[in-house]
């Protein structure tokens, strides 16, 4: 089957995309129980507050599974831009240009929006995802040791100015 790119909340999403990112960070950097919980919180939050046309959530399906997501919040965009979250890609995905679809249309929601600064907050080593950031125009602003996500690593924050 092929993946498509599907915009807006699918029954489950919450769910799905917090076991993606608990099973690739967790077999990545050993991130356990306070990463998961932040994720699963923060998306909880996120759809709560939501609101069509200023934030955006889509979602890589294939058949009836969501195989990847990305998410602009752009709840804070005027203060501090619009907050990149939620970019991963299923083990079985990668290589395979859904990254950049999805990054794709999440630039594009933040260019319809008027949106003039985007930023990420990441960590460093993860060189294939920095690679996409890049060339969709973010920056490296900000760096410092954090554990934020359950254990010490050097966190970065990317931005993008319209």
């Amino acid at each position: 089957m092929a993946l498509t790119v599907q915009q807006g909340y699918v029954p489950g999403c919450i769910g799905r995309i917090t076991e993606l990112h608990a099973d690739y960070y967790s077999r990545l950097v050993g991130f356990g129980l306070p990463f998961e919980a932040k994720v699963a919180g923060g998306l909880v939050a996120f759809f709560e507050q939501y609101q069509a046309g200023r934030d955006g959530i889509w979602l890589a399906v294939e058949g009836n599974r969501i195989q990847g997501s990305i998410a602009i919040d752009g709840s804070r965009a005027e203060e501090e831009g619009a907050h990149l979250r939620w970019f991963i890609a299923s083990e079985e995905t990668r290589g395979t240009g859904i990254g950049s679809r999805l990054m794709d249309h999440a630039m594009e929601h933040c260019i319809a929006q008027g949106f003039r600064r985007v930023y990420l907050w990441t960590f460093e080593g993860l060189e294939t995802a920095r690679h996409l950031y890049e060339r969709h125009g973010f920056r490296l602003v900000h760096q410092q040791a954090g554990d934020q996500w359950g254990k010490l690593v050097n966190e970065q924050r990317f931005e993008r100015h319209a």
